[in-house]
């Protein structure tokens, strides 16, 4: 009972899925033949072999996936040292394994090892572990370690990992390669260099010099980084299309997959897995359906009630509770359970395969619900359910507890999917927006493709901040060191907590729930931000006052804020939102003056220095009153958290909570006011006028076609997320194999480190190109369907869309017409 042999109520679900042995010297034959492929060297080839004892379990990946937990990670001479090293040596030493004290098994293994009983199988485990788990391990002048570290692995030896690495890998001996094959050798060997070289660890110098000595591989990757950002816009134009309606499609399965989850959460019995609580209900769901839908053409209803222990349970379930099938209770072939035969349980209708729960009244075995027996050869037999129990009942309580707890997850489930139903609706009925959009990416994609020279532009943006911003930070480094000297008292205190005060602890909650806490108080020393600190004099240096020392005293911060840095940093915010301002309009210029260039002539024209013309002769100022819109919000968010750091030093929770709100709600009002921004920077470049009349278009313009543009922001999202993979991982891909064949004897990490963030560094650039592109896209769409303006210079994928708005505006102007004739008849016939 204790073993799952048989159902007996409450113990057991289903039997093991193990090995069964039918006496002691079976189970003593197998596991000696396990243990001596480990012991004996010569037994590699039986090891890795699947007729071997262990079978497939080193043969496979699972092993070779998890080799630094297998293995020890030591030091030796060179990595030529093999498991053959070990023979003949006058140096052999031996290794006696036994649990560690911590271990679940420590007791029980000391007490077999010890036992002495006529118990035929306790005798039989005892020899086992005396007799076959000391294992030969390496010489000391090999691997001078304790022996327990130096136990060689049948069958494998080692290789370098790369030239001059220091570090050594797997290298199999050619028995094993033979047993195996030379391709399932390669493929374990490559799983095993994967775990180790991520294990691996060196120091940053030498991480430096890696990279130093591959700045050649660094700059061709970086090239070929610039180059497949362009072969991802080619790209993207022909399968965009799909790309958004698969994530279209996975953003519908994730509502539904969402809310399987929090549902599955919800019934998940104490001690069961959340993927078996799923397969379980997944499988009571899918017989109950098909179940419902036979019974429907059959006509025929079958009833599945139950009882107690289901005894009297007569339904036609023949699947177990995991989905695996019953076999027929009368199958002359079964050798399994062969007791469990019709003619032994009359009264329990073992008919055919379906789920039972057999027992005569005077036996001793007795389970507590319906089961079957299975087809496995491993799982002998397993509970079943009736048809239509999707909830079973958990004899040992439910994972999560309370009941309350569970009923908001079972009820936010269905909530989940109805928003996932509602989301779909809503898909279907976008689903012209959605192709538009979709066009309109696809322009953006060609105006890259056919334009790469514009992604110039946010680079020279990215050097002249960085010039900026090093030249302020001198000067505001002068600026902020520059501290007063009667910015802290120059007094002394009597203790510690007169000069820094004191700490509270208070929390967020117990503001909310008035629970009682004990507040902090300010020091003299650190009352306002930047805080000075406190330290304490000699007893020769303390002050007296009524006979009491005064030792403490303060000291002054590093750095301190006076109006002149506040103006100096007003000036870099407005410089650097200039900075960007001047890009976003730069590339809203080309694109609208590739838009509405004729389809032939696209190309000849030079864009950039005809845009760089156009903006600065008639539109910077525009581009300096947005810039210092955007940073006059920055500062007043800056200055609040400098407010808000203030009131931390003067240990006011309430004032930090309220600043902090503040600062929320003025990064949103910051983060409209620069999308507004942008779209004023498109409109002027689309009709000359100045900012404020450019910036009321553009908001009016965004509430006709909200629903346009919210989905081409959403789609647009999809297409950032797609480009950055697509950049980031073929660029480093590239350049591993560039670099194994350029540099071999160096170390990958580090190189590869730069790979990753040269190829972050390419595709924000691509990216926010690309975003600004589609924004202007769309924009110039606006102006040809409102103003009727360009036809002949729209882009072929945006065309039909073209079209179409036309065909309606002659319907509506057509309809226009005729109604007010109509009208005059009417009246005059009238």
């Amino acid at each position: 009972c204790d073993c799952c042999i048989a159902p007996c109520g409450g113990v057991c679900d289903g039997s093991l899925a193990l090995e069964d042995f039918s006496d002691p010297t079976a189970l003593f034959n197998s596991m000696s033949s396990k243990l001596q492929e480990l012991t004996d060297l010569s037994k590699a080839t039986e090891l890795f072999s699947t007729g071997g004892a262990n079978g497939e379990m080193f043969s496979t990946s699972a092993f070779w996936e998890e080799a630094t937990k297998y293995f020890n990670q030591v030091c030796v001479t060179d990595c030529t040292v093999d498991y053959t090293t070990i023979n003949g040596s006058s140096g052999i030493r031996t290794f006696t394994y036994k649990p560690p004290p911590d271990s679940d098994f420590y007791d029980i293994w000391n007490t077999l090892l010890n036992a002495n009983t006529a118990n035929p199988l306790v005798a039989k485990i005892t020899e086992l572990i005396n007799a076959s788990f000391t294992f030969e391990a390496l010489p000391f002048a090999t691997c001078p370690y304790n022996p327990e570290f130096c136990v060689p692995f049948p069958g494998v030896g080692f290789q370098e990992l790369a030239g001059n690495s220091m570090y050594c890998t797997f290298d199999f001996a050619g028995e094993v390669i033979d047993a195996i094959g030379s391709g399932a050798a390669e493929a374990l060997r490559a799983i095993g260099v994967m775990d180790i070289a991520s294990s691996a660890t060196t120091e940053l110098g030498k991480l430096a010099g890696d990279f130093l000595s591959a700045i050649d591989a660094f700059i061709v990757v970086s090239v070929l980084s610039f180059i497949i950002g362009l072969v991802f816009l080619v790209v993207l134009r022909f399968t965009i299309g799909i790309c958004v309606w698969i994530a279209v499609v996975i953003s519908v399965l994730m509502f539904f997959l969402g809310g399987a989850f929090i549902f599955v959460l919800s019934i998940q019995c104490s001690g069961a897995g959340i993927l078996e609580t799923g397969t379980q209900t997944a499988v009571a769901i899918v017989i109950a359906g098909s179940t419902a839908v036979s019974s429907t053409l059959s006509g025929e209803e079958v009833s599945e009630d139950c009882t107690g222990d289901c005894q009297d349970y007569r339904g036609i379930q023949k699947h177990s509770k995991n989905g695996l099938s019953c076999v027929t209770w009368d199958d002359p072939s079964r050798t399994r359970m062969s007791n469990y035969q019709p003619s032994n349980y009359l009264e329990a209708d073992l008919e055919k395969n379906y789920c039972r729960n057999p027992y005569n009244a005077n036996d001793t075995l007795k389970h507590d619900t319906i089961w079957c027996i299975t087809s496995d050869e491993l799982v002998k037999w397993e509970e079943c359910l009736p048809i239509g129990v999707i909830v079973p009942e958990c004899d040992d309580g439910h994972s999560i507890e309370p009941q309350e707890a569970r009923d908001i997850l079972y009820y936010s489930s269905f909530v989940i999917w109805a928003l996932g139903g509602i989301w779909l609706i809503v898909i279907i009925c976008m689903v012209k927006r959605i192709n538009l959009a979709i066009s309109l990416n696809k322009v953006a994609a060609l105006f890259l493709a056919r334009n790469p020279h514009i992604v110039l532009i946010p680079v020279v943006q990215a050097i002249v901040a960085i010039i900026w911003t090093l030249l302020w930070f001198l000067s505001a480094s002068f600026l902020l060191s520059q501290v007063p000297a009667d910015y802290t008292p120059t007094a002394s205190y009597a203790t510690y907590t007169e000069a820094y005060g004191t700490g509270g602890n208070c929390t967020f909650w117990s503001t909310i729930t008035g629970e009682t806490c004990v507040e902090g108080t300010p020091g003299m020393c650190n009352d306002q931000w930047p805080t000075g600190d406190v330290w304490k004099a000699s007893a020769a240096d303390c002050e007296w006052a009524d006979g009491v020392a005064k030792c403490w005293r303060c000291s002054q911060p590093r750095y301190a804020f006076d109006w002149r840095f506040w103006v100096s940093f007003f000036v870099y915010l407005w410089n650097h939102a200039f900075n960007i301002a001047l890009g976003q309009i730069l590339i809203a210029m080309a694109v609208s003056l590739w838009f509405f260039t004729k389809n032939e002539e696209k190309g000849k024209l030079g864009l950039v220095p005809k845009a760089l013309k156009i903006i600065f002769r008639y539109h910077v100022g525009s581009v300096i009153f947005g810039s210092f819109i955007v940073a006059a919000v920055q500062f007043i968010r800056y200055l609040m958290k400098y407010f808000e750091k203030q009131a931390e030093a003067q240990k006011n929770r309430i004032m930090v909570y309220v600043l902090k709100c503040v600062q929320c709600c003025i990064w949103c009002f910051e983060k409209c006011i620069k999308f507004l921004n942008k779209n004023a920077y498109i409109q002027i470049a689309l009709t000359g006028n100045n900012f404020c009349t450019s910036a009321r278009k553009a908001f009016f313009l965004i509430l006709r076609n909200v629903i346009r543009f919210g989905t081409l922001a959403a789609l647009s999202g999809i297409i950032h997320a797609i480009g950055f993979v697509f950049i980031m991982s073929a660029t480093v891909v590239v350049g591993y194999f560039l670099m194994r064949e350029m540099h071999d004897d160096i170390s990958p990490f580090m190189p590869i480190v730069c790979f990753i963030l040269v190829s972050y560094v390419v595709a924000k650039l691509y990216m926010n190109v690309f975003g600004l592109a589609v924004d202007t896209s769309l924009q110039c769409f606006l102006c040809v369907e409102e103003m009727g303006l360009g036809q002949d210079c729209v882009p072929p994928v945006l065309a039909n869309f073209v079209k179409q708005q036309t065909s309606k505006a002659a319907v509506t102007a057509q309809a226009s017409a005729i109604l007010p004739a109509q009208t005059s008849t009417a009246s005059a016939e009238l």
